[in-house]
């Protein structure tokens, strides 16, 4: 882009100023940027990850699936309606061999790398589950998706 365009991306602009996506409150809106992955949509390396947003109302799944030994997502395919009216994208968590959930929603613009992460996975003959974390923060307990780890 040349000479001083504006560049918007997954809730804030280039330049430092952040847009706020009003449907979730301030501190459970996720985390996460397309600077993170080629062009491609692969993530640049192993650290990458995506922070849910909406996991307020959750955390008591949060809690059961914080003490679980192995926690993946389980997300099902959207469908072309979902597609063509840009819904969100429900985060479902597969705990110690049974499904929980919702825990939260992909990050507004971060829909397609979600999608293209589960896609490499079937590609490569591997279950399509992008592994996660629980971890605590200020704000209760929050899901990241570790999409570095699907590459």
């Amino acid at each position: 882009m040349s000479g001083g365009g504006r560049r918007w991306q997954t809730g804030r602009m280039i330049f430092g100023r952040r847009t706020r996506d009003t449907s979730f409150p301030k501190g459970d809106q996720g985390k996460g940027s397309l600077d993170d992955y080629k062009f491609d949509l692969t993530p640049t390396n192993r650290n990458v990850t995506i922070r849910l947003a909406g996991s307020d109302p959750h955390q008591d799944v949060l809690a059961v699936a914080e003490g679980a030994t192995q926690v993946e997502t389980a997300i099902s395919g959207r469908t072309a309606e979902e597609e063509r009216t840009d819904a969100p994208m429900p985060v479902r968590l597969f705990v110690d061999g049974r499904v929980v959930g919702p825990v939260g929603m992909v990050p507004r613009g971060l829909e397609g790398v979600v999608n293209e992460a589960i896609s490499r996975l079937e590609l490569a003959g591997r279950k399509p589950r992008i592994p996660v974390e629980v971890v605590r923060t200020r704000q209760g307990l929050r899901v990241d998706l570790l999409l570095g780890r699907t590459r």
